[in-house]
């Protein structure tokens, strides 16, 4: 049987596939260790509780808020953007972050905050 130069190509690609798959797999799990060292987890020295809009308690508005709070070595939030949830509840949840302070760190990150709003509260 002779070999065609088709053929010994495609045994040489399906040899690379492999290694191309861990390479690329150790890549991307390489860029989630880095982006979870990027987002930080600082602990909290102090929390602010924020106030529930009136407008969202009368209609009754519930849910979550994410605040991206942008932190200097110090600890003091010198940022805030709220990412995702309720318009009505962001700006709240804003203002409560601003008022928190982290603990101190050799530099500044940036730290995803969850606020929690119920009416039971």
């Amino acid at each position: 049987m002779l070999k065609s130069p088709l053929r010994s190509a495609a045994r040489r690609v399906q040899g690379a596939t492999p290694r191309f798959l861990r390479i690329a797999a150790f890549a991307f799990f390489a860029a989630l260790v880095l982006y979870a060292a990027a987002a930080g987890n600082r602990g909290v020295k102090s929390r602010v509780t924020p106030q529930y809009p009136e407008l969202a308690r009368h209609l009754k508005i519930e849910g979550t808020v994410v605040v991206e709070a942008v932190v200097d070595p110090a600890g003091k939030v010198t940022d805030v953007k709220a990412v995702t949830g309720s318009k009505v509840l962001a700006y709240a949840a804003e203002e409560a972050v601003r008022k928190w302070t982290f603990v101190p760190a050799p530099e500044k990150s940036t730290e995803n905050v969850e606020i929690k709003f119920a009416l039971g509260q």
